[in-house]
């Protein structure tokens, strides 16, 4: 760890990995919570072909120009999306699957034509469908530093309407708030994030880090705020366990090792979680099955004396009687 800090290169890696874990973590609660998992995949397998597309306009290996088109295309893919289940009786998951099936075909199509056409192999273009978090430089680090602020003050900002929204938009509509506004606010939020992690966690796995310290922090809390900030930690310790084992071990890609930290975090809270982990759960049992017990013999051991009365006094009345 002592390295990394002191090399300015694995510096910029650990910083960044840090930002980019903890703003998805804090957005990917909320899609969570909406029952849109499967949105961000959509959203990042849907940036290929407008990566593909800025540069195959632009002829120019330009990161911004790369952002920019990915997140044209995963709005498009978004607008799409909501088209489909709204016009249609087709339900949303079965609109989302359609969506990202057919943007990352087109995605690949477009990829395969640049590598092998006039445009040569040399674009390095397949180094988004996994990521590269190793070309990350101090001009990344600043804008996943910008992102990742803009995501917590939003968030902060707007907590109560987010809240809303994530679980009745219907009382929020009667109470005359623009919900539909504050939905496409989450999803651009979420285009957001999704775009920015491209870089380093690729599109094929950047969906991941956004819904598994959620789901991870979902274990430990009935409270949507410490959800939120638990949720950004983990995404946070995600980030920065990927760049320190990636730094430590050669051929170790830092946005993978990430995503299987994530999924690390997420197996010991599903076992050690209070109140919803299997520990707890066999804890809570075996506790209940004791109470039960003891609650059992107390009242076999009250109704002991009243039986052996209720016997004895017959037999008197009857040695009375003769």
């Amino acid at each position: 760890m002592w390295e990394m800090l002191n090399d300015p290169n694995l510096r910029w890696i650990l910083m960044g990995s840090i930002l980019l874990g903890f703003s998805n973590g804090i957005v990917g609660t909320f899609s969570y919570l909406r029952k849109e998992s499967l949105l961000g995949d959509v959203l990042a397998h849907a940036a290929l072909p407008g990566i593909c597309i800025a540069f195959m306009l632009s002829g120019v290996k330009s990161v911004g120009l790369f952002l920019v088109g990915a997140a044209a295309a995963a709005l498009a893919a978004a607008a799409i999306t909501n088209l489909i289940s709204r016009y249609s009786r087709i339900k949303p998951d079965a609109a989302m699957g359609i969506v990202l099936s057919v943007f990352f075909g087109i995605g690949i199509v477009l990829l395969t034509r640049i590598q092998h056409g006039s445009y040569g192999n040399q674009s390095g273009l397949d180094k988004f469908l996994f990521g590269q978090a190793a070309s990350m430089t101090m001009g990344d680090v600043y804008v996943l530093g910008g992102t990742a602020l803009g995501m917590s003050l939003i968030c902060g900002l707007l907590f109560k309407e987010f809240k809303m929204v994530s679980f009745d938009p219907a009382f929020g509509r009667g109470l005359g708030f623009k919900v539909t506004a504050l939905e496409y606010a989450l999803l651009t939020l979420v285009t957001v994030v999704v775009v920015t992690g491209i870089q380093a966690v690729g599109v094929v796995l950047v969906a991941a880090l956004l819904i598994t310290p959620s789901v991870a922090a979902r274990y430990w809390t009935d409270r949507l705020a410490a959800m939120t900030v638990l949720a950004g930690a983990f995404g946070a310790a995600s980030g920065a366990a990927g760049a320190w084992i990636s730094s430590g071990v050669n051929q170790l890609p830092t946005g993978p090792i990430s995503v299987l930290a994530a999924t690390g975090l997420f197996l010991l809270s599903v076992l050690f979680g209070p109140k919803r982990g299997i520990l707890s759960k066999l804890l809570l049992r075996r506790q209940a099955k004791r109470d039960w017990i003891s609650k059992q013999l107390a009242k076999a051991g009250a109704g002991a004396p009243a039986t052996q009365a209720g016997t004895a006094n017959p037999a008197g009345e009857r040695g009375a009687s003769l």
